[in-house]
């Protein structure tokens, strides 16, 4: 009987997903194939005083949860949970698929042990005008080390797999974006006890930070009374000089409940939204963009190329505060532009954005490294026609 191909999925924090895209990714991307007959590990960090067993194995819904002990915390602890990930996949028999370059720096002791690597570089890390030099550096290096030592790279992006092939031949990306799950009616009790009224209100579901514009955003929105809300969802503290400025910019009809986790309440938020409002200027293809797309948003978002190709014909841009104010003016004064963008919303979720055909992509290369499949093919990636001039 044929030894079944088995994959080890490396970078998150772990699963069952409580923490983010890759996790939710990696669990979508693990239940996939174990279905169609693979078995597959996936590291999950256990942060602790003390490690008494640095590797613990249990199952969950037919996936070996790989639970590893670090006693560290903050980046440290990662970089520590990196290593002996790294380690132990070392010594197994499967193809890594490392999600995130961060500690890209412990690859080549993978590599070295004969095991194919195949990475998700995510997006630009070191860009990120948030991070300090020391560490933008130290992103700008990983980004170097994961590209050379892995046999294949992921882009989710088009402008990713452009920016990849100043590191690699375009010929070892790609380009497989992040999908989403269709949203075709959600309750309305989560919004009535915000005060909410279906249809009645724009929201933002980022983190609070400058990358994401989310100053720009309030701003915009409080110049006027607009007779609609804007929701904003993230943790506010008033110890942070930025989330200071945007408590102090936002006006009587801005809402900011904080950060909510659970999926039932942000999904309803979604979908009964007149427009999801996107300020991030960097990155690839951003999970809660794609969500969003799903729900039938009509998205107000900032002008990049990131956003462009993802948002589509589903998008109206802003690049200030004042074309995003005309913007949302635009948007809460005209039914029929915001029908027009919720129907070309669901139509590029549908074209683009597909979780089965994402995760059959994955197998395919993950098979093609374990020599298994056809090899995936080597084209080049162009940019999708849409919004990336």
């Amino acid at each position: 009987m044929a030894t079944p191909p088995t994959l080890l999925i490396l970078g998150t924090r772990g699963i069952p997903a409580a923490h983010g895209g890759f996790e939710t990714f990696a669990e979508k991307l693990a239940l996939f194939l174990v279905e169609r007959g693979w078995r597959v590990g996936v590291y999950c960090q256990d942060e602790v005083t003390t490690v008494t067993q640095r590797f613990r194995s249990e199952m969950w819904r037919g996936i070996e949860l790989i639970r590893t002990q670090v006693a560290s915390e903050g980046p440290r602890a990662t970089l520590e949970f990196d290593w002996h990930c790294v380690r132990d996949a070392a010594r197994r028999e499967a193809v890594s698929l490392v999600l995130g370059y961060n500690g890209a720096v412990f690859l080549p002791w993978l590599r070295l042990s004969g095991r194919k690597i195949l990475t998700n570089m995510d997006g630009i890390e070191w860009r990120r005008p948030k991070w300090p030099f020391p560490v933008r550096a130290w992103f700008w290096v990983n980004e170097w080390i994961a590209a050379w030592t892995s046999n294949r790279l992921v882009a989710d992006h088009p402008i990713i797999a452009d920016h990849l092939a100043t590191r690699r031949p375009r010929a070892a990306t790609a380009m497989i974006p992040y999908g989403g799950v269709p949203i075709s009616s959600a309750p309305t009790a989560p919004l009535a006890k915000l005060g909410l009224e279906s249809g009645r209100y724009l929201v933002s579901i980022a983190r609070i930070e400058p990358d994401n514009s989310i100053l720009t955003l309030v701003e915009a929105f409080s110049r006027k009374p607009r007779g609609m809300k804007l929701v904003v969802l993230g943790t506010l503290s008033d110890e942070i000089d930025y989330h200071r400025r945007i408590m102090a910019a936002a006006g009587p009809e801005v809402l900011t409940p904080g950060a909510i986790y659970d999926a039932n309440i942000v999904q309803a938020l979604r979908f009964h939204a007149r427009a999801y409002m996107h300020g991030h200027t960097v990155g690839g293809t951003n999970p809660s963009l794609v969500e969003a797309l799903w729900a039938g948003n009509p998205v107000i978002a900032h002008d990049n190329p990131y956003n462009r190709w993802t948002a589509g014909d589903a998008g109206l841009f802003f690049s200030d505060e004042a074309s995003c104010s005309e913007a949302i003016e635009r948007l809460i004064a005209d039914d029929d532009l915001a029908g027009r963008l919720k129907a070309a919303a669901l139509a590029r979720a549908r074209e683009s954005f597909e979780w089965e055909a994402v995760l059959e992509h994955y197998e395919r290369e993950a098979l093609a490294l374990m020599n298994r499949g056809a090899e995936p093919e080597l084209t080049a990636v162009k940019l999708a026609d849409k919004g990336c001039g």
